[in-house]
């Protein structure tokens, strides 16, 4: 039994939208909601400027289980997921096996069943996420698989990625592609621009985004289906999309906190930790992905959750690998970028209702006698992202150390809370 005291309801389906008041939650429900509310409870939260929202949902998140529990396993993350408010996560296919599946999708839902987190499968397009041969899409779509993708790989054949979308089309699966031209990006480890020409490091042109948006755009307009364009980083990625919308295709997308967060500038010293894909782009591109994410042309945001042991990361920059965590400072970053241009509401639209919708998965809500569900944080905290505290087994993130602003206190989920 819990008892959350004096915090804010954000949650436009429900009645108590925008009130402050108490919630006491038993058997994984909440029970009662009122004012100066004094039963017997486990646990007594004081809100103290807190809010509650329904818990978010990640839509990308790389577990290293199986294959690469020496980097995240499905306990770490879920852990790391925790401390970032984050109720669900779609665990990306790029494991070892692949999960190109039944075997390894109810892998994933069997081994984390009962979590305080909830674990949702992403099937891989093709074999081992080889972009050769397509996986056994309609069995792990049966067996639980919430998408299709090759997660941080995208499909280069242009044949294999309208087999997928024909493939999936009757029984309404969603092709999820990260856009990255590889012949065009060949050889490139950062944006293409002054700064790449500067660091005398080759670039990954804007180009081999937007060709791969394009490719797709005309592949989804011909199969008469849909498609989401996983982590877009570019301003023409974001006038392509725009304007597809326009015409009525039925296309999403989404963006990671790095690419709205930061710009080429950072790689000045060369730190790894800014070694991403997509690359870190120019001020132009930075904002144009948040112009796209007020105006609806970007759905949501994805944390784009990438960990890397520590070999992996303190090499030189040109040798070390792609990506950072960022499951437990995502909504920080996002309400440091967002929050003078977007209200809280809004933020929690783009980080726990589209990644839902999207998928079509049940939104929870927060009423007497619903499943307690819920994110509790104080979007105006300002806290420190310490390495000795990172949930992750993984470390590699550029805000170690770094104070961050809006701070995830708790969750609850499956009768479970963690109040931090």
């Amino acid at each position: 039994m819990l008892l959350l005291k004096e915090v804010q309801i954000i949650d436009n389906r429900s009645s108590w939208n925008g009130q402050t008041v108490d919630i006491y939650i038993k058997d994984g429900k909440i029970d009662v909601i009122g004012q100066n509310l004094n039963l017997a409870a486990t646990k007594v939260f004081e809100g103290n400027g807190a809010v509650v929202s329904i818990g978010w949902f990640d839509l990308g998140t790389q577990v290293g289980d199986p294959g690469f529990e020496h980097r995240e396993d499905v306990f770490s993350v879920s852990n790391a997921a925790a401390a970032g408010g984050f109720t669900a996560i779609a665990c990306l296919p790029n494991t070892h096996p692949t999960i190109h599946s039944k075997s390894e999708v109810l892998y994933i839902k069997n081994r984390t069943r009962g979590n305080i987190v909830d674990f949702y499968p992403i099937g891989a397009i093709s074999e081992d996420c080889k972009g050769k041969d397509l996986a056994e899409l309609f069995d792990m779509q049966h067996h639980g698989a919430v998408a299709f993708s090759d997660g941080r790989k995208s499909v280069q054949n242009n044949g294999l990625m309208l087999r997928a979308l024909l493939y999936t089309k009757p029984f309404d699966g969603l092709i999820i592609n990260h856009p990255h031209d590889k012949d065009i990006a060949s050889g490139g480890i950062v944006h293409e621009g002054v700064m790449s020409t500067s660091l005398g490091m080759k670039g990954i042109p804007s180009l081999a985004e937007e060709m791969m948006i394009q490719r797709d755009l005309h592949l989804v307009e011909y199969a008469e289906t849909k498609i989401h364009f996983a982590n877009i980083s570019t301003k023409g990625s974001v006038e392509l999309i725009r304007n597809a919308k326009n015409k009525g295709l039925k296309i999403t997308a989404s963006v990671n906190p790095m690419n709205l967060f930061f710009t080429d500038e950072v790689l000045v010293d060369f730190e790894s930790n800014y070694k991403v894909v997509p690359p870190l782009r120019a001020e132009n591109d930075r904002q144009a992905l948040i112009e796209g994410l007020k105006d609806g042309t970007i759905d949501l945001i994805e944390t784009h959750h990438v960990p890397q042991e520590i070999e992996s990361k303190d090499v030189e920059f040109s040798y070390s690998n792609y990506g950072v965590i960022m499951l437990e400072t995502a909504f920080s970053i996002i309400q440091s970028v967002l929050k003078d241009t977007f209200t809280t509401t809004e933020i929690i639209e783009k980080i726990a209702i589209a990644p839902r919708n999207l998928l079509q998965l049940e939104l929870p809500t927060i009423e007497v006698g619903s499943a307690a569900n819920l994110t509790i944080f104080n979007p105006n905290e300002k806290w420190t992202f310490e390495a000795t505290k990172i949930q992750s087994k993984s470390k590699n993130s550029p805000f170690i150390g770094q104070q961050l602003t809006g701070k995830v206190l708790g969750i609850v989920n499956n009768s479970t809370y963690l109040i931090r």
